[in-house]
């Protein structure tokens, strides 16, 4: 199997020039045949250069949601050109994005974390701290969506 074959991208937040504005949640996604969910947060220029927001991830237990809870997970953030800190674990509570421009944050949340809890779906959820527009997107991946749940029955 190719390694590029191993993520399924999706769309999380569109580019938008005040992205975080009013707190935003990205497009739910299914993880439960897969290894995890991997979100890129990817910041461009803010208007005053004092945009911050913190971080959670959502489980969820179906697209709507009907029920959620916020879980842990893994992040790390690169604040300059190519240099990555390093991998951190963050509670349910989630994390603040450090201040300033051109930033990019990765969020891992391993579908253990969810199954755990007995859900399947998850969702990346941004609260802005500052009221400071900020060009930014978020990108989805679906780590190894090729596992396949067991079947409840050998009929279907």
């Amino acid at each position: 199997m190719n390694v590029l074959d191993r993520l399924h991208w999706t769309n999380g937040l569109v580019p938008e020039a005040d992205c975080f504005a009013d707190d935003v949640e990205t497009d739910i996604v299914e993880c439960r045949s897969a290894a995890g969910v991997l979100f890129i947060i990817f910041e461009g220029d803010s208007t005053g250069g004092t945009t911050t927001g913190t971080v959670t991830v959502d489980a969820c237990d179906d697209v709507t949601p009907t029920n959620t809870t916020a879980v842990a997970f893994q992040y790390r953030s690169c604040t300059t050109f190519d240099t990555w800190g390093a991998w951190t674990q963050a509670t349910a509570a989630g994390f603040t994005m450090p201040t300033g421009d051109n930033q990019m944050h990765q969020v891992f949340v391993p579908a253990a974390n969810l199954a755990a809890l007995g859900y399947g779906y998850c969702r990346l959820a941004i609260e802005e701290d500052v009221d400071d527009p900020v060009d930014a997107c978020v990108l989805i991946a679906v780590v190894d969506p090729r596992y396949q749940a067991p079947k409840s029955t050998m009929l279907t």
